[in-house]
């Protein structure tokens, strides 16, 4: 979670040193939702999240200095400069992607589901999406059929109380977005998300039932972004006192406490911070020194190649 949080906080430095070029969402404030899906799934199973992607990239393995040089818009990056921060991937563990469309990618986890269970293959597929995404055709589609067929999926709204700007009793009539589930079949689960403990536990539920051929489930975490919904957002739509009332349930405060009570030594924890801080450190510079995006890749990646070539 601290490796989240320290990547955040230099992505954030850097984009305002004008090193991260697009659009930065950050994850501040949401890090244990992040590390809990990881514990909980197998390294065969698919991760779709939206475009404030970097915390499950980190949580299911990506490199801080290959996610960083992404940002940076270097050839070392996961998808070699061209994708930026909205667009991490990395096939290799699994995780398919963040998403910029709000719900569109909602189908594709859908998709992957499908051909897991075609194929009888044990994998189950986690999607992310925020609480604006409940409201897109996309989000219907995606769970009308994976209710339909029992896919197994998970769909996690990480609903942070804001759709870019506006608070949830402003875009949906329901309060409690886990109702929704019923409609499509499948059973639905609410739960709030700074203790890292109780989110792994709940989606562990989930997650076994999609694997054990038990079908989809809907689960909406509540949680809350300390940052603006990107960098150029100051936030001005909620108060200072809400703001701070939030913080007092900072997941990685409360991840610390807890590890205090079950007698980790503070220091231990303090030393941990400094390795983290050398690894952020080290992540900067590593995409700082690393060549840009280069055309010769995007030529052959981007645009089909002519004649073969």
């Amino acid at each position: 979670m601290m490796v989240i949080r320290r990547f955040e906080e230099e992505a954030a430095r850097n984009y305002a040193k004008g090193k991260v070029g697009g659009f930065l969402h950050l994850y501040i404030g949401q890090e244990a939702i992040a590390v809990a899906a990881a514990e909980v799934l197998e390294d065969r199973d698919y991760i779709f999240q939206t475009y404030r992607d970097h915390g499950i990239a980190l949580a299911r393995g990506m490199a801080a200095d290959v996610a960083m040089a992404e940002l940076f818009g270097k050839d070392t990056g996961c998808s070699r400069g061209f994708g930026g921060s909205m667009h991490l991937f990395d096939v290799e563990r699994g995780f398919l992607g963040g998403w910029a469309i709000v719900g569109g990618h909602l189908a594709l986890a859908a998709g992957t589901a499908f051909k897991s269970k075609y194929a009888g293959e044990d994998r189950v597929t986690m999607c992310f999406f925020g609480e604006g995404s409940t409201n897109i055709g996309g989000f219907h589609e995606a769970m009308s059929l994976a209710g339909l067929w029992k896919l197994p999926v998970v769909f996690v709204c990480e609903n942070n109380q804001y759709a870019m700007g506006t608070p949830l009793e402003r875009t949906s009539p329901l309060k409690d977005l886990s109702i929704k589930a019923k409609g499509y079949g499948m059973p639905g689960d609410r739960f709030e998300g700074h203790d890292v403990a109780v989110v792994q536990e709940r989606l562990a539920k989930a997650v076994d039932r999609a694997r054990s051929g038990g079908g989809p489930t809907f689960v909406e975490i509540q949680t809350y972004r300390f940052r603006g919904h990107s960098m150029s957002d100051p936030a001005k739509y909620r108060s200072r006192t809400e703001l701070e009332q939030r913080k007092q349930q900072d997941p990685i405060v409360v991840v610390r406490e807890r590890l205090m009570g079950l007698g980790i030594d503070e220091n231990t924890l303090d030393d941990i911070d400094i390795e983290i801080d050398e690894e952020t450190d080290a992540a900067v510079r590593f995409a700082d020194e690393s060549a840009p995006a280069l055309e010769d890749v995007m030529m052959r990646t981007v645009l089909a190649p002519e004649d073969g070539a």
